[in-house]
């Protein structure tokens, strides 16, 4: 086939192919949006399988193995396939009498990959004891990232934390592109005093500082409530701050398109207000859409963490990363056990790789972009 005939049929691809497809072409050659997506697909299944990654249940305590430092996996042994982190050695230090724990490397804890553990529920339906990493001998606790200061494994309560921050991130951002979706396509393509109120409702809640109305929100949740009720508040209260500017997006769009041929034709069929806003005018839109839905979920993980950390968002029992946070808030915990920071550089990485892949997508998105 020549040059001209392999041209010929590359623009006869574009010109059949759908707007999904023509976006997927278009993303896929931003290679840090891909890297990126790779990297949240994989914080996804440690949110559906927590347990799965955790080596011991995160809610073992044992304060006479506070602050042990971080374990590294080695994966050979004298040239060989045989994992294995090192050792703990304490010494109570006779000036402040405290135990201070050292890793011992001469001394060799074997591990096993896909290995059994304590048992716990997958997705709640059925019970198994499997285990990415496990120590080989089960009666031994292993700590990949080292124990806070009551000797619970900070590996395993960051895997659990995942599942509470990015979740709260997803579902808040989801309850927000429903009201703005709705709220502000009702707004654009109704008009008239309903728009009015609308706009005035948002510009409201816009004009207000975000971070006081969080702290008062937050603050107003009863003392009582479970973890799970807090969640769920938190989300709420996330979701009804943050659907503002996507909502003024949608009007301003709406107001473009309330007067094309397909919606006077929808229109002239009998359907629905809400059926032409739903069916007709959100798709033309609906990839801008999920651009910036990516884009608005690392805020709202920032903010849940953020939260969590002056507690007034999530609270212990529950774990989150602002809850594992909490632990670094003392300057002479951080000189004990700076290995408490770790849960914030997950917290980059994973804010840093919503971005990355919302400006992808955004790019890929625009239909001028090249």
């Amino acid at each position: 086939m020549t040059t001209l005939d392999a041209g010929t049929v590359a623009e006869d691809r574009v010109a059949v192919a759908s707007n999904w497809r023509l976006v997927w072409w278009r993303f896929r050659r931003h290679h840090l949006a891909m890297l990126s997506a790779v990297l949240l697909i994989g914080l996804y299944v440690v949110v559906l399988m927590p347990d799965f990654f955790a080596t011991q249940d995160p809610e073992r305590t044992d304060a006479r193995q506070a602050f042990i430092p971080v374990q590294m996996v080695h994966l050979f042994d004298d040239g060989k396939l045989a994992p294995w982190v090192p050792a703990i050695a304490g010494k109570r230090n006779p000036v402040t009498l405290r135990m201070e724990w050292t890793t011992d490397k001469q001394r060799k804890v074997p591990i096993r990959f896909f290995a059994p553990g304590h048992r716990w529920r997958v997705l709640g339906l059925f019970e198994t004891n499997l285990h990415l990493i496990a120590p080989a001998d089960p009666t031994q606790r292993i700590f990949l990232l080292g124990s806070d200061r009551l000797g619970r494994d900070q590996w395993s309560r960051i895997m659990h934390g995942t599942q509470t921050s990015m979740t709260v991130g997803l579902v808040a951002v989801a309850l927000s592109v429903i009201l703005g979706v709705v709220l502000g396509g009702i707004s654009g393509y109704v008009g008239g005093k309903t728009d009015q109120v609308i706009q005035r409702v948002i510009e409201l809640l816009q004009s207000v500082p975000t971070i006081p109305i969080w702290l008062a929100l937050s603050a107003a949740l009863p003392r009582d409530w479970t973890p799970t009720e807090i969640f769920f508040a938190i989300t709420v209260i996330l979701s009804l701050v943050g659907w503002t500017t996507l909502g003024r997006e949608v009007r301003g769009r709406f107001l473009a398109l309330r007067e094309e041929d397909f919606v006077l034709a929808a229109r002239l069929a009998g359907c629905s207000q809400m059926r032409i806003i739903l069916r007709h005018m959100v798709p033309t839109f609906l990839s801008h859409i999920i651009a910036t839905s990516s884009l608005a979920i690392p805020v709202m993980i920032i903010n849940e963490t953020s939260l969590s950390f002056l507690g007034l968002g999530i609270r212990p029992p529950a774990i989150s990363w602002g809850v594992l946070l909490q632990e670094a808030q003392n300057i002479q915990t951080l000189a004990l056990a700076p290995w408490l920071l770790i849960p914030g550089l997950v917290v980059i990485v994973a804010v840093l790789a919503f971005n990355l892949v919302g400006d992808g997508l955004r790019d890929a998105a625009d239909p001028y972009s090249q």
